[in-house]
């Protein structure tokens, strides 16, 4: 029996109650069941509501179920850009959302900044004729994150019309946006949510559903199967438009139960202590240092330590203590090492980690 807790930034530890979730829904028979059914149509309504409780979501929000965060960039991008998009860099994966524009055939700029460094908002300037600005509050690969308040002077920032779109992958249910600030936010659900991967939750509110159509009316192409008016259908009637990860979305739906019995509050919390916790250490080692060195822009779910040890060596270390950490991301693999801090690992469990990294590497 594996019995080894995963600090991995994604997949990574499952939320407690989830394997509980899954002998229910083996015993339901959940992954047997149409997905036209009505009891696949309560399933869907209970994990939206969900979601529209622990997030405080506007009624001009919603909700979509996708197959990943990456299909909702190629989606975003075909729905509601015509010409052009901005996109800030400072990661891997904020850069990878930039190229896909490009290979949609659209004209993608960027204001880039190094890796592991966040932004001064005051000095970047929005092209007027963006479409799409994209933002990423929690950069999976650097550990860099842009804080809320950074993010909502976004709003200010660009025309009437741009679209402002929020990479919150590795970080939601943590942050607390103002959605009336920003007009989309998505996420996976193998991080913080703590469930297995294959499911990507696409925020959205009635300016991209207008895009959309607005694109839709020119007669331009919106992709195939999963453009926002035929994916809008069918979630109005809690369906998908295609067969789903109906086990995905059971599981979402019972673990955004037990996070509202518990208490955003509570989480977010707990998220500033394990991270406090995680930096204090980082800060006195003499193996480990922050890879993101402002503090303001330090992710409190996906913190990068540079390493003097490479990252394979300490997790052999750490191995007979059933403990791992993820590696660095691409040319960082051994350079770095990512701690993930989720609403799944406990308060205790990061001071374990800690401890065991203390008196093991130092």
């Amino acid at each position: 029996m594996n019995k080894k807790i995963y600090f991995t930034p994604g997949p990574s530890e499952l939320y407690p109650t989830v394997a509980q979730h899954m002998q229910t829904a083996l015993e339901e028979k959940v992954a047997s069941i149409s997905h036209r059914s009505q009891q696949f149509k309560e399933i869907y309504a209970k994990a939206e509501a969900g979601l529209r409780e622990l997030l405080q979501l506007p009624s001009n929000y919603e909700v979509l179920f996708m197959s990943s965060a990456n299909e909702i960039w190629e989606r975003a991008i075909q729905n509601t850009v015509e010409h052009e998009s901005f996109h800030l860099v400072n990661g891997s994966f904020s850069k990878r959302f930039y190229q896909v524009a490009g290979e949609l055939g659209k004209k993608a700029t960027k204001y880039e900044a190094p890796f592991s460094q966040g932004f001064n908002v005051e000095s970047i300037e929005v092209p007027a004729s963006a479409e799409l600005v994209a933002l990423i509050h929690n950069e999976t690969s650097s550990g860099a994150s842009l804080p809320v308040a950074d993010i909502n002077k976004f709003r200010d920032k660009v025309s009437a019309d741009t679209l402002l779109f929020v990479d919150a992958v590795s970080a939601l249910p943590i942050p607390a946006f103002n959605y009336d600030k920003v007009d989309s936010v998505y996420f996976s659900v193998q991080k913080c949510f703590g469930l297995p991967a294959g499911l990507g939750v696409w925020l959205l509110n009635d300016r991209c559903v207008a895009k959309a159509e607005a694109l839709k009316e020119k007669g331009l192409s919106l992709g195939s199967y999963h453009s926002i008016p035929a994916a809008l259908s069918k979630a109005k009637a809690n369906q998908t438009v295609e067969t789903p990860n109906v086990l995905n979305i059971y599981l979402l739906g019972k673990v955004l139960e037990d996070m509202l019995q518990k208490g955003i509050e509570t989480i977010r919390a707990e998220a500033a202590q394990k991270a406090e916790t995680i930096y204090t250490y980082l800060a006195e080692s003499k193996v480990f240092s922050p890879a993101v060195e402002n503090p303001a822009h330090q992710s409190q779910t996906t913190i990068v330590a540079n390493t003097t040890i490479a990252a394979s060596e300490i997790n052999k270390l750490l191995a007979p203590f059933d403990k791992a950490v993820g590696s660095g991301y691409g040319d960082y693999k051994e350079k770095q090492i990512r701690i993930a801090s989720f609403p799944a690992h406990s308060v205790e469990q990061v001071e374990a980690l800690v401890e065991k990294l203390r008196e093991v590497v130092g």
